[in-house]
């Protein structure tokens, strides 16, 4: 049966686009469904500011009239431009075991990005590093977590067939909390509490949070200038990405220092909702929220989501600071692990940081890359 690929245009086309990955993993126990409601809204052009500044394409793929397959390219004008480069991305590719299906969608997005001039596509990855990006290539047996791919095994193969290799890897970290830390973590971290300098804040309440939150983030556009796929964020795409993310997070596990009155170091981390987000098969309403806030109450495991240092005061123990009262507050909740976010394999700091701590690699994502050739 010959693949058709149908671009999207309609709100019909756009239904179909945000719900077929569910069709396609029914019965994939490892599977976890995003949040519809934040789901419709980020691929939605007028309602994500990230398409501000990029080009964008969302295929369909059918076969006997059925759906089987869908992808998105994207073009950010304004990365590309910071680093003087020519990249188109692929992403949020779903489809089934099928090569034909993989082939069609995936060719699709190179001839799309080769007449825009691109010379290189990179895949999968979103808007910015901030979004899902690789295919799970290592972690299988491990639970889903959250804001990272969960696809089938089979997928990177069917993209390693079409020609791409090895972009870069990302991985996540787990950190058992009866693990007991190295002594000396113990008197560097009251070392860094004894500083004068710092100011190591703590919340009491969920409101308390609100004035740190675009400080915070507009500290980690300094802080993360150089990191694989980053782009600074404006206030408008500060206040649209804590309002995704503001009723989930628990102030025991949210950590801020400051100094001279400026936020130079956080970490923000939540209990594990995948459980009810599984439940309640990504819809919110009428229960899904109770069911996503239940298993959040009775999670065993911390997902660290967003962490930086500013430039200025790196090495001098923050980064310490955050780890341990992260770790510290995972066990005065009764969690059993802290999971880390997705790190770049080759930040060589992180992974030794991680190795001493002795935490453990759980899962690996892997960024591909491919030549566009004329």
């Amino acid at each position: 049966m010959t693949v058709s690929l149908k671009e999207v245009k309609t709100a019909r086309d756009e239904k179909l686009f945000v719900y077929l990955p569910e069709k396609i993993h029914k019965g994939h126990a490892s599977w976890l469904p995003p949040v519809y409601l934040d789901e419709k809204k980020f691929f939605n052009p007028q309602k994500n500011p990230s398409f501000v500044s990029c080009d964008h394409r969302k295929m369909l793929a059918y076969k006997d009239g059925k759906p089987v397959g869908r992808i998105m390219g994207l073009i950010n004008r304004k990365h590309n431009e910071m680093f003087g480069i020519k990249n188109a991305r692929f992403g949020f590719l779903e489809c089934y075991n099928d090569q034909e299906v993989a082939h069609a969608l995936i060719k699709d997005i190179e001839q799309w990005g080769k007449q825009h001039g691109m010379t290189k596509i990179i895949g999968p990855f979103g808007f910015s590093d901030r979004d899902i990006q690789g295919l799970l290539i290592e972690g299988f047996e491990y639970e889903p977590v959250v804001d990272s791919a969960c696809n089938f095994e089979y997928l990177p193969k069917l993209v390693e067939h079409e020609g791409y290799v090895k972009d870069i890897d990302c991985v996540i970290y787990r950190y058992p909390v009866s693990t007991k830390l190295p002594d000396i973590f113990d008197r560097m971290y009251k070392r860094v509490l004894a500083k004068k300098s710092f100011q190591f804040v703590e919340f009491t309440a969920h409101k308390q949070m609100k004035p740190y939150i675009v400080p915070a983030l507009q500290m980690m556009n300094d802080s993360f200038s150089e990191i694989y796929g980053f782009i600074p964020m404006d206030e408008v795409q500060m206040m649209d990405l804590a309002k995704r993310y503001w009723p989930l997070l628990d102030h025991r596990f949210v950590k801020i220092a400051v100094k001279d009155g400026k936020v130079v170091a956080f970490m923000v981390s939540m209990p594990n909702p995948y459980k009810g987000i599984q439940k309640s098969r990504g819809r919110l309403l009428p229960f899904g929220i109770l069911h996503i806030m239940n298993a959040m109450k009775h999670a065993e495991t911390i997902n660290t989501m967003l962490g930086a240092v500013h430039p200025d005061c790196q090495k001098q123990g923050l980064d310490l600071f955050l780890g341990v009262s992260t770790i510290e507050a995972a066990k005065k909740a009764g969690m059993k692990s802290v999971d880390t976010h997705v790190v770049m394999e080759e930040n060589n700091d992180m992974m030794a940081e991680f190795k001493r701590y002795g935490a453990f690699l759980i899962k690996k994502f892997r960024v591909y890359q491919k030549q566009l050739k004329n």
